[in-house]
């Protein structure tokens, strides 16, 4: 049963393939946004995983991320997710990332809960 509340926790290190200098969202060998706002939605996705109806699982449809302070490689990031709003199929995350010196971003994201494979159909009926 999904209820507000419901978290989760991810860690991960910042390797090479995670800079923003790989990704090419940044020139600096530092953690990259976008490498920190997939671990968010990870994280959301896996808090309410388990509390889904079979068939049902949720796909992000927004971000309101800051990312406040940079990561070295080699440092641990730690995500944590909670779902803070249920509104029938849109649910609301606050989701907060921290390396070993503290927080480095923060913000919302949202996500909605739809059945896997009528999501697929109507992607495919758009390629069609």
């Amino acid at each position: 049963m999904l209820e507000t509340g419901l978290s989760y926790e991810l860690t991960e290190e910042v390797t090479k393939e995670k800079l923003a200098s790989t990704k090419g969202s940044g020139g600096l060998d530092v953690y990259a946004t976008p490498e920190m706002i997939t671990l968010m939605e990870k994280a959301s996705l896996l808090a309410v995983a388990d509390h889904l109806p079979e068939g049902d699982t949720t796909v992000g449809t927004a971000v309101n991320i800051k990312h406040t302070s940079p990561t070295l490689p080699g440092s641990q990031v730690r995500v944590v997710a909670t779902l803070i709003e249920i509104d029938r199929r849109r649910l609301s995350f606050d989701v907060k990332a921290f390396d070993e010196a503290g927080e480095i971003g923060s913000g919302t994201h949202e996500r909605f809960i739809v059945n896997a494979d009528r999501f697929l159909e109507k992607a495919r009926n758009k390629k069609a």
